[in-house]
């Protein structure tokens, strides 16, 4: 009964769970001492002997041996009789080395003993889980998707272990099937009822100087460094590189012919467009490389408060804003200027769009302005085609507008 299930799987565990001897060891002795304590009061004067790789286990209890009647603790002295049926030579004073079984400990004791022995080890290995991913924070993963949830994704390893795609760190219009091997960066570790919780994001911009680590040599190598990434994720982002090598071009490098270098990191990103520009410590252009295409006329900064007035022609001023806004925001997040943007009203014979707000329906004039087209002019040079492509609006309408200006400028 001594050797049970509980000793069988001494090796079980070590092998299951990569727990090395010495760990082994000092987990068992710990479980084996407290049940010792919990049935004889004290464990000082036990000695526990164990062979992990073998299943084998002792426990020997030491006494001193008093005189008969004369015995106040039972736990760390034995009568001189009962010494002598171990033994027939002991003598008072001695010490009685004396080997426990298990079954001593009861049949719930071995039970409870078994438990808190697995839930021990489950706790280390939790422990030794979350040390290992808690080095990985920022480093790119991969897992295969095991079960697809509304606001979640869940992935297992190839050792088991679980991670989690929160929806927030999902790209919009990502698809994952079970099977799926994914990859992400490990955003964050943490331990929950000492269950280890290891999140995965794909839209960290940490993911994507790591693609860029992973995809691009001289990346990898440090003959370029990515100095920052910012991302609007699945839609755009902006990667500024420099390198030591005034033999390299670092755009080049990571573009690529025909962009053969970053179509790979394009297509795991979901499409995701990516401007790479090339780092600058002077201020008024990296701001300009940072609101490419867009071409600027006039800049004014305030370093101290990090503020910069950036002045474009009229039909500039849509490509530096960028559809929904995100050229021009991810040239603040990369440069770490505030950005305003105007528009260069030094234009012959041009008028404000909203003085015609007589003859024009303001909603008309609203839809014209969310574009960047504020002028006359601005609407005039492009044709009917873009403006169908660009804007909401009707051809009728926009036939209309072009005439009521067309009038304008004949007058």
């Amino acid at each position: 009964m001594e050797n049970i299930d509980l000793i069988n799987s001494f090796s079980e565990f070590k092998d299951d769970k990569l727990i090395d001897r010495v760990t082994l060891m000092a987990i068992l002795e710990d479980v084996f001492r407290n049940a010792l304590k919990k049935k004889f009061g004290d464990d000082d004067n036990f000695d526990i002997i164990i062979n992990p790789d073998k299943g084998d286990l002792e426990i020997w209890r030491n006494r001193v041996v008093v005189n008969d009647g004369e015995v106040e603790d039972e736990n760390k002295e034995i009568s001189l009789s009962e010494a002598r049926k171990i033994e027939p030579d002991f003598e008072v004073g001695e010490d009685v080395s004396e080997e426990v079984k298990l079954f001593q400990l009861g049949r719930r004791a071995i039970l409870a003993l078994r438990q808190n022995l697995i839930s021990k080890i489950n706790e280390h290995d939790s422990t030794n889980t979350y040390k290992h991913f808690k080095d990985l924070i920022g480093e790119i993963y991969s897992a295969e998707v095991h079960h697809v949830r509304r606001h979640v994704v869940i992935l297992l390893d190839d050792e088991g272990n679980e991670l989690v795609i929160p929806k927030e760190h999902q790209i919009q219009g990502d698809f994952y099937r079970k099977g799926d091997s994914v990859r992400g960066v490990i955003e964050q570790v943490e331990l929950k009822g000492n269950k280890p919780i290891i999140i995965l994001s794909r839209t960290s911009p940490k993911f994507l100087e790591k693609l860029f680590e992973q995809e691009i040599p001289e990346v990898f190598d440090g003959l370029i460094n990515v100095k920052a990434a910012v991302r609007v994720p699945g839609e755009k982002a902006k990667v500024a590189v420099d390198t030591y090598d005034d033999r390299i071009d670092p755009v080049g490098a990571c573009v690529g012919m025909k962009g053969s270098r970053i179509h790979g990191i394009v297509r795991e990103l979901g499409n995701e467009n990516i401007d790479v520009i090339n780092y600058t410590t002077n201020p008024r252009l990296y701001i300009q490389r940072a609101l490419s295409p867009a071409k600027i006329v006039d800049m004014k900064i305030d370093e101290d408060k990090m503020h910069a007035e950036v002045t474009l022609k009229p039909e500039e001023v849509s490509r530096a804003i960028g559809r929904g806004g995100h050229n021009i925001r991810l040239a603040c997040q990369i440069t770490g200027y505030e950005i305003e943007v105007f528009r260069d009203d030094v234009q012959d014979e041009d008028v404000e769009l909203s003085e015609f707000s007589d003859e024009i329906e303001n909603w008309v004039i609203e839809e014209f302005s969310r574009i960047g087209l504020d002028t006359a002019k601005s609407i005039l040079e492009l044709e009917i085609e873009d403006l169908l492509r660009r804007t909401d609006l009707e051809e009728e309408t926009i036939l209309n507008v072009r005439k009521i200006l067309e009038e304008e400028f004949e007058e």
